[in-house]
């Protein structure tokens, strides 16, 4: 993550340091229930058995909270791409990408409500946009990165649109399909038909085919 995307904790993090990550999971346990706007700093202290001023050594803010709990989610959702990250060399295209949406698509099941709290509150607090606008581009670049290495190596047809013009649609198409999901509102796909949905768009989108792999010599899959 680059700069514009640390916490606003009031001190460094401690590795195992329970009482920060009592306040996390409290943050977490409460926005199962609850929207952000509802969740007050009293009530982050007093489930983390500590007291306000205790929370301020911490964190600055509720929202330094959310922040920090979105940080370590997204961070986990990057690093464990490997179509993001130009991972597995021995997978096809087709199996990287499903991957990384299947993955996507967990991390929204399984965290929804703080994911949902964070893209909530980007344009309603100020200082979440830059925040959110960085890790966006973090995804953007590294999808973009990969869309010119597949152009690149002659695997994938060359634009237009451009590598990044393309990677943001697909983010940014993924992100709100990956929210829409999470909330099970009508029309919704259910978790199957979204992983299949979203790989075969980006595999259409980006290689022009859905099955890459089957019209390209082995060597020249990644």
């Amino acid at each position: 993550m680059n700069s514009a995307t640390k916490s606003a904790r009031r001190r460094g993090p401690r590795k195992g340091d329970v009482k920060e990550q009592a306040i996390l999971d409290t943050a977490m346990e409460l926005l199962a229930g609850r929207s952000f706007d509802e969740i007050g700093v009293d009530e982050l202290a007093r489930g983390a058995g500590i007291s306000r001023p205790t929370f301020y050594f911490y964190f600055e803010s509720k929202q330094a909270v959310l922040r920090a709990l979105v940080e370590q989610l997204t961070e986990q959702a990057f690093t464990n791409s490997e179509w993001l990250t130009g991972g597995d060399e021995d997978q096809t295209p087709e199996e990287v990408i499903q991957s990384g949406i299947e993955m996507g698509t967990k991390l929204w099941k399984d965290h929804g409500p703080v994911l949902r709290a964070g893209f909530d509150t980007w344009g309603s607090v100020p200082e979440l946009r830059p925040f959110w606008e960085a890790i966006t581009s973090q995804f953007v670049d590294a999808a973009a990165e990969q869309i010119k290495a597949a152009r690149s190596a002659g695997l994938a047809p060359n634009g237009p649109p451009s590598a990044r013009a393309l990677a943001t649609a697909l983010i940014r198409m993924s992100e709100r399909c990956y929210y829409m999901a999470s909330l099970g509102v009508e029309p919704s796909l259910s978790d199957k038909e979204l992983t299949a949905t979203l790989t075969t768009i980006y595999l259409r989108s980006i290689y022009g085919t859905d099955s890459p792999s089957a019209t390209r010599p082995a060597s020249r899959l990644r």
